[in-house]
């Protein structure tokens, strides 16, 4: 496969990708009744950085070193997103503790500080997922999507040596 082949294959993962997996998460809110929680909300943000890139990558195909930066770019977005998810996951099956007050523990003290914190409390807890399947939570098949396709991105991306 030609170097202008994988830059075109590349191009479009790195569209289709962030493109799937922010209209499957704004589906599962919208149409599925899953609100998202603050980190499910970082994890869609570089997937919009992504799309913009790729389509700049897309609108510049025409000059080759200016749409593989665009493209890696859109890679390393995509990844952003999925190593936010691997964090999120990780806060979600108690790996580690998130960095949000929706990973809160309740506030001690008198009643109403603990009213208070249950008012201003979050609806939507960062460490329960509201979604499995095969025990893989959204933000978990976020991370695995996510840098399995970044890293297919970049492999199409690498230079090949040429054989003898």
């Amino acid at each position: 496969m030609t170097f202008a082949a994988r830059l075109a294959t590349a191009r479009r993962v790195a569209l289709i990708t962030p493109c799937l997996l922010l209209g499957g998460a704004l589906l599962s809110q919208y149409v599925g009744g899953l609100f998202p929680c603050e980190m499910c909300m970082w994890q869609r943000w570089p997937h919009l950085v992504a799309i913009f890139f790729a389509l700049d990558a897309y609108a510049l195909k025409q000059r080759p070193q200016v749409a593989f930066l665009f493209t890696i770019l859109a890679a390393l977005a995509i990844a952003a997103s999925g190593v936010i998810g691997v964090f999120h996951a990780g806060v979600e099956y108690g790996w580690w503790e998130g960095l949000t007050a929706c990973t809160a523990p309740a506030a001690q003290g008198s009643t109403q500080d603990m009213l208070d914190s249950i008012l201003s409390a979050p609806l939507i807890r960062c460490d329960v997922a509201q979604w499995t399947l095969f025990d893989i939570s959204l933000a978990g098949y976020n991370a695995i999507f996510s840098l399995g396709a970044a890293a297919l991105i970049i492999a199409l991306l690498l230079p090949r040596r040429s054989q003898p």
